[in-house]
């Protein structure tokens, strides 16, 4: 059963990952988790995917992390927990990471909109931690995350409440970076990951790091590492192919070197 979980289809450089979990609203066990995350790393090491794109189904993203897990955890197997390991291995993952939401994203299902890098949403997208009306605080980065995303009031707000917040809403926030007519979320997300495929690997992945890493680190830290995966780059081919075509009026042929 856990094999149908994770459903994967390829077209052309673009991977798509489906969460398909729909009796339990795509809930994020432990087990979904870590079957997410390999297939993340399978696509990672795999030169024919530019870029992935992960969704959900029209009424449901993700409904959270399982609460029956939840139930029987103490503090004990708290702090033995591999979830933030594997949590940890997701964010990794150098390729980028297109989420395409639907309907409810809540709890560990809206970390995991956080932790990927662009998010097109749905009209009918709602976003939301509603850990605190359990007893409980987000664990997934839910808070260091959402903060960064949108600031300390409407962070506040979402994780102290317990309340979700609307498509148009998390627009206005910065949250995500589209909305589209639902029927047409994922077919949007997949052209553009279709876009960012098209480009040469190594700036895909150096753009990428250095943009996460200004969310990480003081601005001076992040300006170094601009610079320096600025300055790789110079010695790629692509980079070299990628001008000349430019000037050559013709489309560039990357090669990933």
């Amino acid at each position: 059963m856990e094999n149908h979980w994770i459903l994967s289809q390829q077209h052309n450089r673009v991977l798509t990952l489906t969460l398909n979990r729909p009796e339990v609203r795509n809930a994020l066990n432990t087990a979904c988790l870590e079957l997410l995350v390999q297939h993340l790393e399978q696509a990672q090491i795999n030169d024919e995917v530019g870029a992935i794109v992960i969704t959900g189904n029209p009424r449901f993203f993700a409904a959270g992390a399982d609460l029956k897990e939840l139930q029987q955890q103490t503090v004990a197997n708290a702090i033995t927990d591999k979830r933030p390991q594997v949590w940890r291995r997701l964010s990794m993952i150098s390729k980028p990471i297109i989420s395409a939401a639907n309907g409810y994203a809540l709890g560990a299902g809206f970390e995991l909109l956080l932790a990927s890098d662009i998010i097109i949403a749905g009209k009918s997208a709602r976003f939301g931690l509603p850990e605190i009306t359990l007893g409980l605080m987000p664990g997934a980065g839910g808070t260091q995350r959402l903060i960064r995303a949108v600031g300390k009031s409407l962070a506040m707000q979402m994780v102290l409440t317990g309340e979700p917040i609307s498509a148009k809403h998390a627009l206005q926030a910065g949250l995500i970076s589209e909305i589209c007519v639902d029927e047409l979320v994922l077919e949007r997300a997949q052209k553009l990951a279709e876009r960012i495929a098209m480009h040469a690997p190594l700036a895909v992945q150096a753009a990428k790091a250095s943009l996460v890493h200004s969310q990480e680190n003081h601005l001076t830290e992040g300006l170094q590492l601009e610079r320096q995966y600025f300055v790789t780059l110079a010695g790629t081919n692509d980079r070299r192919e990628g001008i000349e075509a430019f000037f050559e009026k013709r489309k560039p042929q990357f090669t990933g070197q």
